[in-house]
């Protein structure tokens, strides 16, 4: 799997990759600061899992989710934001795209993102 993070702020892309890394350690992991960045690593980066902040200098999160969407109706994508306002969940859901509150927990992370590969080959045995 092929995972983008974009979020302006360095220290919350580094508490999703911490979670990616300890979960999901096969996980192909890329990060962008801004929606330009992302959408330009998109390019190069084919995104299974994209993992957005709503407020980021320039295109919000809903605005680069719309555009994601449009490039890849396959991806998964989730909307991060502490602001909890009605329209922008209403607005992530309108784009396809799930609404997790920030910071995010781990244990919502993965309900996301779905079972971790070292719980997963645990059970194959």
């Amino acid at each position: 799997m092929n995972v983008l993070i974009v979020d302006d702020s360095k220290l919350a892309r580094m508490a999703l990759v911490k979670v990616l890394a300890r979960s999901y350690p096969t996980w192909t992991r890329k990060e962008a600061s801004n929606a330009d960045e992302a959408l330009e690593l998109q390019q190069e980066f084919a995104a299974d899992v994209v993992l957005m902040d709503y407020n980021m200098p320039g295109r919000d999160g809903l605005a680069l989710a719309a555009e994601l969407r449009a490039r890849n109706p396959a991806a998964r994508l989730a909307l991060i934001s502490a602001n909890q306002q009605h329209e922008i969940i209403e607005g992530a859901k309108a784009v396809g795209a799930v609404f997790l509150n920030k910071p995010v927990s781990e244990p919502e992370l993965i309900d996301f993102l779905g079972k971790p590969e070292t719980v997963a080959g645990q059970d194959a045995r």
